[in-house]
Parts: C-alpha cells; structure tokens; sequence
C-alpha cells in the first residue's frame, strides 16, 4: 500500500523518493521492473514513480522499455560487479582467443558468462566499426535478448526455466519475449551451437555468439562477434567463431581442472 492509498502524508523529499525507486529494483536491476511494481515496492503512487522515472532516464540512471525500467549505465558504473576465482581464470584465459576473433573479424568482441539470469561481461575488444552498445566490461544484461546469454541459456536449463519463470520485457521491437519462442530458439541454438541476437538489446546492434565448455560439456562461457545492423552480417562469422570456441573449450577445461585439484 503506498502513502498516498493509506491516506498518510509522505514526508519523504524527493531526493528519499528517488533512492527508494532505484532501491525497489533489487535483484531485477538488469532484467528490468515495470513501473506499476517499482511503485508498490517504493511506496509511491504511480503518478510520482512515473515522474521521478522520467528524471532518472534523462540522467542516465535508468533505461526504459515501454512500461519496463533497468538500472543505467550511470548507475551500473559505480559499482563493479563481483568475480568469482573461476571468472577471474576464465577471463584470463580465454582473452587471447578474443584477440584471435578480433584479428580475423575486426569487429567487436565479447566475452560473456552467466551470474544468475543474467549475463555478465568479463572482457570486451572494440571493433573498428562504429556502432552504440550497452555492453561493458564487469556489466550486465538480461540474458534472454543477447547473443552471450541466449548461448549460454541454452545449454542452462535450469537457468533458461528461472529466466521464463519471469516476465521478459521488451527492449525493442524485436526482443523475444514469449517463452515458448525463446524455448524454440534456445533449443535450435543447442542443435547448432550458435546464437544470435538481431536488434534485440538494441536496434541498429546483431551479434553472434557461441559457447565455450569446460573437459565436463557444461557451457561455462560464451564468445560473440557484434556489429551495426546492415554493415555487419554475424551468420558470415559462424565458421571462425566455432573454431575459436572449439579451442578456447580447452583452455576453459584446464582452467576447471586446475581450480578443481587445487580444492
């Protein structure tokens, strides 16, 4: 029940307002929260949530989707996100495969892992193409409308039935928000071990990704290849992107076997 339904003055400034907002995402932060929901858990009427939204979005604070919200790069840049030993070894080993992407394509390269539904980018190579992403190193984005993650979703099912558990919000025109599609996509991703992500984070962005295994067949990571949408075709990067991954698989399986003999 929020202040104004209980009939209680809300004293709060707008200031306390506005961090009760960015507080109410909690775990959702990245996958995003619709305002209706931001207002019940911040205590505000819809109205106030609305407006102060507004304002968080034309400071960079938040992003908005329709009625959806996610936290903003602004926000997400004070704070880094927490690695793990095996993301750490992970990055480390797996860069100069990203360097061996970048050489052959020229393009923009990520490395990419799951940290609950999301996805969290622990290195990224610029491309030569200009082209606005809302990827960053140490941050992250929902999984289920990014190459990366939908690679790594689906070869995660009980992360893939967490993620269409939810409510997947739209974050342009193309994103998949059905779960039946995203089954669909994420089992044909399986079948050919690579992903795709066509204007689905962002419009004018398409990317290709494929996963990296560990010596047990679990998909630990993820490499992708993205540029602009009309100068970058992703299905021409399919072949050396496979052949990366195929030998950035073993160096992932000695990473494993190393953190597992150290136990």
């Amino acid at each position: 029940m929020t202040s104004q339904d209980s009939g209680a003055k809300d004293t709060r400034t707008a200031v306390d307002k506005a961090m009760s907002l960015l507080r109410a995402f909690g775990e959702e932060a990245a996958t995003g929260v619709g305002v209706s929901e931001l207002a019940r858990r911040a205590e505000l009427s819809k109205s106030t949530a609305f407006r102060l939204l507004a304002s968080l979005q034309s400071n960079g604070a938040v992003d908005r989707a329709g009625n959806a919200y996610r936290l903003g790069k602004l926000i997400q840049d004070l704070g880094t996100t927490q690695e793990s030993d095996l993301h750490a070894r992970l990055r480390d080993a797996l860069t100069p495969f990203m360097v061996n992407l970048y050489e052959t394509t020229r393009q923009t390269v990520h490395l990419g892992v799951l940290q609950g539904t999301d996805v969290v980018y622990l290195n990224k190579l610029y491309g030569q193409l200009a082209v606005r992403s809302p990827s960053r190193i140490g941050g992250r984005l929902p999984s289920y409308c990014t190459a990366v993650g939908k690679v790594l979703l689906a070869y995660n099912p009980d992360v893939a039935a967490a993620v269409m558990a939810k409510e997947m919000y739209s974050w342009t025109e193309n994103t998949i928000t059905s779960a039946d599609r995203l089954s669909a996509e994420l089992s044909t991703i399986h079948k050919e071990h690579v992903g795709y992500d066509r204007d689905e984070i962002l419009i004018g962005l398409n990317c290709v990704a494929a996963p990296v295994f560990n010596g047990t067949g679990q998909a630990v990571a993820a490499l992708s290849i993205s540029g602009p949408t009309g100068r970058f075709d992703p299905q021409s990067q399919t072949a050396v992107l496979r052949k990366v991954t195929f030998e950035a698989s073993r160096a992932a399986a000695a990473v494993t076997a190393a953190i597992q003999r150290a136990q």
